[in-house]
């Protein structure tokens, strides 16, 4: 059987012919007579169309339309008459009639717009039972699930949505995600235009929301919506999972993998953990000390996000990238005509960071001058463009980072006491990668993972030999170092699994065994140091990651040790 057809007129040669023309071609044809015996058809059965004529012995044609439609019967409908006009064409299709024909009504005519109309219906039927596949998914699933349009108005959500996060409640349905998402400091809205904007899917671990019903931590995933005909977004999807019980409980056993962007679950980086935590709501300065590549300014961002400032901006400075003069006007502006080449008034990265963060990076490597400056706006919470005597206020909550010994500095006369007590109210020290070897695979798995979305790659890990290495090697670059080893080797490696081969020419010439041997020569420094030289025929870049050490480190050791290749 094609299709099951309804033919509906009060002439009794007309279902007669219909009947006979449709059957000949498969169809299986019911025939009524008026309105109230179409009417008992349809009650029951299932009919892939319906041709009804406008006049039925009191009711018409448009009447029994509305019937269908009102019973959500997903139909088509052909209208048929022998006095065709265009109001009654316009009321037909008006109610969704599928097709208008007059007669006298062909044999090709007929069935030509019979297969049309058994066509729209499979695809009318196949789309509905898509549509109640995914609004059965929709509805099921435990993650909340919102779905925004391209000027991101909230157009749809699940019924998980509401509790794990308040402020989508029903009556958010049309507004904004900007105006719902407050409780997040807006991490919600801006994951969603970051995935928009970049056309991938954005992960945002664990932000913390304050909602109105409690403070809950919640985990996002945001799935861009392309139109690949036009190339353009048309919305997104974002999946929200409630992890609170889950963080506590991590919390409570000082178990955390991750907090806000940082990867690691080592006792030391527990102990940061709760330190960002205790900052949340205060407004301390704070400095972060730790060597390069350590991640400090994931620590910067974590603390202002986790605190009452998340909302407002953090900005970011970095010190040792400008001459004196340049930083002094990027960090507090300067007039129209304060030195040659200000040809107009710019706004500092202190007046931009107004009412949130702004971090310092590297610094340690600030001039005298910009140190007494600095030292003014700690204290007074004010300072002065540059070329202008009017002092502005500075609402601004200040993170400062280093990699120097800023003590050691202190002590050589090269940085303010007054200046260093100010800035490390709390102090950060983030450790070496190398002194929490337990976070490695976790930072492995991670960067992995990244690098595969980014990548277009299906890794699935990295063999026993690299984790052994990678356990091994001292890591003087820290987790920077160790990303780009492994961004590195997934460019090259061709297979699911990372071996040494993959591994940049520094990895695969560390010797681990050497420098096992090296370090633990009885706690004897001096001569730890020459049995490193000796083995890199006194290569210091070598030696140094041998030792595990920095470089700079190592040029110090040999300073104050007083060793000399001449004398060997």
């Amino acid at each position: 059987m094609k299709g099951r057809i309804l033919v509906i007129d009060d002439e009794e040669s007309i279902r007669y012919t219909f009947k006979s023309f449709l059957s000949d071609e498969g169809y299986d044809v019911s025939t009524a007579r008026d309105y109230d015996e179409a009417r008992r058809n349809i009650t029951g059965n299932d009919f892939d169309v319906i041709f009804a004529d406008i006049i039925l012995g009191g009711r018409t044609g448009i009447d029994f339309l509305r019937e269908v439609r009102e019973r959500g019967l997903n139909c088509p409908v052909v209208m048929i008459t022998g006095s065709p006009n265009l109001e009654t064409a316009s009321n037909a299709v008006r109610l969704g009639a599928f097709d208008y024909i007059p007669k006298p009504v062909t044999q090709e005519t007929l069935l030509h717009v019979t297969g049309m109309a058994i066509r729209h219906k499979r695809l009318s039927d196949e789309k509905e039972r898509f549509r109640s596949n995914l609004e059965a998914i929709f509805r099921s699933v435990r993650e909340g699930i919102i779905m925004v349009d391209r000027e991101l108005a909230v157009i749809e959500m699940n019924e998980a949505a509401p509790g794990i996060c308040s402020f989508f409640d029903r009556d958010a349905i049309g507004k904004s995600l900007a105006s719902l998402s407050g409780g997040c400091n807006g991490r919600c809205a801006n994951a969603v235009k970051e995935a928009i904007s970049r056309k991938m899917p954005v992960d945002v671990y664990r932000v913390e929301c304050r909602n109105k019903q409690r403070q809950s931590i919640i985990s996002l995933t945001v799935y861009p919506i392309l139109d690949n005909i036009k190339d353009a977004h048309s919305g997104a999807v974002m999946v929200m999972r409630d992890e609170t019980r889950l963080a506590s409980l991590e919390k409570d056993l000082k178990e955390r993998r991750q907090f806000h962007n940082i990867i690691g679950k080592s006792e030391k980086m527990q102990k940061i953990y709760s330190l960002i935590d205790d900052l949340s709501d205060v407004e301390t300065t704070v400095l972060i000390t730790g060597e390069s590549g350590t991640g400090k300014e994931l620590i910067a961002d974590a603390i202002h996000y986790k605190g009452i400032r998340g909302d407002k901006p953090i900005v970011r400075v970095n010190c040792s990238a400008l001459s004196e003069s340049l930083l002094e006007s990027e960090l507090f502006g300067h007039v129209k005509g304060a030195f040659t080449g200000a040809i107009k008034d710019r706004t500092g990265r202190f007046q931009m960071a107004d009412g949130g963060t702004i971090f310092l990076d590297e610094i340690g490597d600030i001039s005298p001058s910009i140190q007494m400056k600095l030292l003014r706006v700690l204290q007074e919470k004010e300072f002065e463009r540059v070329g202008d005597s009017a002092p502005i206020k500075a609402d601004v909550r200040i993170i400062a980072a280093t990699n120097k010994d800023i003590r050691e500095k202190v002590r050589l006369g090269e940085f303010r006491e007054d200046l260093f007590y100010r800035l490390k109210v709390v102090e950060i020290n983030i450790p070496p990668l190398r002194e929490r070897r337990d976070d490695i695979p976790l930072l492995t798995e991670h960067f992995f993972k990244s690098f595969n979305k980014k990548l277009n790659r299906s890794i699935i890990g990295v063999s026993s030999d690299v984790q052994g290495l990678f356990m091994s090697y001292p890591w003087h670059g820290n987790v920077r170092e160790l990303r780009h080893a492994l961004e590195h080797a997934c460019i090259v490696c061709r297979q699911p699994v990372i071996a040494v081969e993959h591994l940049p020419s520094d990895l695969k010439e560390f010797n681990a065994s050497d420098a096992y041997h090296i370090r633990a020569t009885n706690g004897d420094e001096h001569q730890a140091i020459i049995n490193a030289l000796e083995k890199t025929a006194w290569n210091k870049a070598k030696a140094a990651r041998l030792l595990g050490i920095d470089r700079k480190t190592l040029y110090r050791k040999i300073e104050k040790l007083k060793i000399d290749e001449r004398m060997q």
